[in-house]
């Protein structure tokens, strides 16, 4: 697993727990879920551009609010 043995994995997870402490682990946990969960929808869909033209009724009432 990337190298890491089971000692160093406890270590960095001691580290953690140290850091933040017991009460913060599940709201970061959840967090980065969140993260890696947008990520993963974000990188997967398709870009979604809406183009529309005006009608002419707007394009008009837009040109008489510039004036």
């Amino acid at each position: 697993m990337f190298g890491i043995g089971m000692t160093e994995l406890i270590v960095v997870l001691v580290i953690v727990l140290i850091i933040f402490g017991a009460n913060k682990l599940p709201e970061i946990g959840a967090g980065m879920g969140r993260a890696i969960k947008n990520f993963k929808k974000a990188t997967t869909e398709p870009e979604e551009i809406e183009v529309e033209p005006k009608s002419k009724a707007e394009a008009d009432k837009d040109a008489e609010n510039k004036t």
